[in-house]
């Protein structure tokens, strides 16, 4: 009698296209359709996340070792970029708080042009790797790495502070390390502004105090703003970006190709690839964010070719390298962003200022944007994630201060790198732990309805007669960190029985270790004339160990346990006839 019910053959999805991974959320969020409501809305979002980049942008590339048009340049055309391309619908491009050390330390050893040099070098290696589809990997980089790594940023932006924040005036350039800068700065207190001082504190006090009474209001430009109008009316002597850098130039430079040549290109291409890797991550996470924030995904390969795309193009016209801004991206989504719109407009407004109200910018005191980066350095401090990661375990506390004291006091690639190493090393440790090896018993069975107690299964009575006859399980990732010891149980227990059972139902992968491991077993058992039966591997497990030589005579592959000893009994059974 035919079954009334269909028969379903469930296939797996086939992969994404090439333009499904790659097309920009732009295009996707105007396909959808777009009107007057949500032009409205990016408007409202693009306005309002300008009004927070305009003076972060140029405090960013201060802090950097750079002039302050150089941030807006990034933040103009980076942005602009990076919301016309990219792969999220949300993200806010430009200058991060990230990059300050790594941006300063290239200009001290490189210059400005070799600065723009790496920025359009790590844009291709961006591209390379969204286009190799690598950017799906980034989000394997452990949490303690992350949460550790900010919080090095964070202390090494404050420090780099410290100098406009008291208005000091330095015998020579200031040192970058930060062991070499505090010995400069404690020498240097005897010259403390304490107008500068005066400005800086009433910065941080305005930004706290409108975020606590008026978080809606645009706290960081109101501060500065005020700022330069007491520092102006006042006649304060203190440094502003006027008497500093001689002001903003009023419109964009001519796009101009960083100088190229081997050497150079030599010389900074490990910059370059810092810039990359940094870049990765920062644009990647805050992506990530966006997506928890409004429940999107955003197409991470696509991303990192915008992100490329974007840093070429801030490096031709005389940008400091760009990536996805997590706190920029955050309050886009506050303002109601619909889409990538709210970005583009987010940079025409800056492109608007730099045209029109430029000459405004010289008034700013370097006090005032001092201030506003200390803010922003305690704000990236993830300090519960932190605190918790302190007393979650022993291993993540240590990838955690690792991560944290290089990032300080020696690099953050290295810091980077030997973060990600400690935390994979973590991870393999606990997976070789979680793998066990057991004598197989069967699970208490229920009682009948009338009381009486069930009947075992066949198997289980019959192995427990035949003493040669044992069944074990192997639980959890199969994979060289458990290898060895997995292959030493197993030894001592074939040794003593005459035919094994070994139940893989619960192991979800198996690595060319485990399967050598298994093949190095069963030769054993063959020669000692030890009958070893595999159950319940899936398919990929079995594909991998037929891969590796574990295949008939030397091993018997069955479906079931119950079949698994039926087999090994029959095959004792023919051993002792013979």
């Amino acid at each position: 009698m035919p079954s009334q019910h269909p028969t379903t053959v469930s296939r797996a999805a086939p992969p994404p296209s090439f333009l499904e991974l790659y097309t920009p959320k732009l295009i996707t969020v105007l396909r959808e359709g777009y009107g007057l409501a949500q032009l409205r809305a990016d408007a409202i979002a693009g306005l309002t996340v300008a009004v927070v980049a305009l003076p972060l942008s140029m405090a960013i590339a201060i802090a950097s070792g750079v002039s302050p048009d150089r941030g807006l340049y990034a933040a103009i055309i980076g942005g602009f970029l990076i919301s016309l391309l990219g792969g999220s619908r949300f993200q806010i491009g430009g200058p991060a708080g990230a990059f300050i050390v790594l941006v300063a330390g290239t200009v001290q050893q490189h210059g400005v042009d070799g600065l723009l040099l790496a920025t359009l070098l790590s844009g291709v290696i961006l591209v390379a790797l969204g286009l190799l589809r690598l950017g799906t990997y980034i989000q394997f980089i452990p949490y303690p790495v992350t949460v550790g790594f900010t919080a090095g940023i964070a202390v090494i932006i404050a420090a780099s502070q410290i100098k406009d924040l008291l208005g000091l005036t330095l015998g020579g350039p200031e040192p970058g390390p930060l062991f070499d800068k505090i010995p400069v700065l404690w020498h240097s207190l005897p010259t403390v502004t304490p107008a500068a001082v005066a400005v800086a504190l009433g910065t941080i006090a305005m930004i706290a105090a409108l975020k606590r009474w008026r978080p809606a209001w645009p706290s960081l430009l109101i501060a500065v703003t005020g700022a330069a109008l007491v520092t102006a009316l006042a006649g304060l002597p203190v440094a502003t970006i006027g008497s500093h850098f001689g002001g903003i130039p009023q419109g964009l430079p001519l796009p101009a190709m960083p100088a190229l040549d081997w050497a150079r290109i030599e010389a900074v291409l490990p910059n370059a690839i810092a810039f990359a890797l940094l870049g990765s991550i920062e644009s990647l996470l805050s992506a990530v964010v966006a997506d928890g924030m409004t429940g999107r995904r955003h197409r991470s390969n696509c991303e990192l070719v915008a992100q490329g795309v974007a840093n070429m193009g801030a490096s031709v016209m005389g940008g400091m390298c760009v990536t996805g801004a997590i706190a920029r991206t955050a309050t886009n989504i506050r303002a109601g962003a619909h889409g990538p719109v709210a970005g583009l407009i987010h940079a025409l407004v800056l492109l608007a200022f730099v045209l029109v109200a430029a000459p405004l910018a010289s008034f700013i005191p370097l006090a005032a944007l001092a201030g506003l980066l200390t803010i922003i350095a305690w704000n990236m401090v993830e300090k519960e994630a932190f605190l918790t990661l302190l007393r979650a375990s022993r291993g993540d506390a240590a990838v955690l201060l690792v991560t944290f004291l290089l990032t300080v006091f020696r690099d953050l690639t290295e810091a980077i790198v030997v973060g990600f190493a400690l935390g994979a090393l973590l991870f393999i440790h606990r997976m070789s732990r979680s793998i066990s090896v057991e004598a197989h018993v069967p699970p208490v069975a229920e009682d009948r309805a009338d009381g009486t107690p069930a009947e075992r299964t066949p198997y289980h009575a019959d192995a427990a007669t035949d003493p040669g006859v044992v069944v074990y399980r192997i639980s959890g990732a199969f994979f060289f960190g458990a290898a060895s010891t997995v292959g030493s149980v197993l030894d001592r227990i074939a040794d003593a029985h005459k035919a094994l059972v070994l139940d893989f139902t619960g192991v979800p992968f198996i690595d060319s270790s485990a399967a050598n491991t298994l093949h190095g077993l069963a030769r054993k058992a063959d020669r000692a004339r030890v009958r070893v039966v595999l159950s319940g591997a899936s398919t990929g497990v079995r594909r991998d160990l037929l891969t590796h030589g574990v295949r008939p005579p030397l091993v018997t592959f069955a479906s079931t346990i119950e079949e698994a000893v039926e087999t090994a009994h029959a095959a004792l059974a023919r051993s002792d006839e013979a």
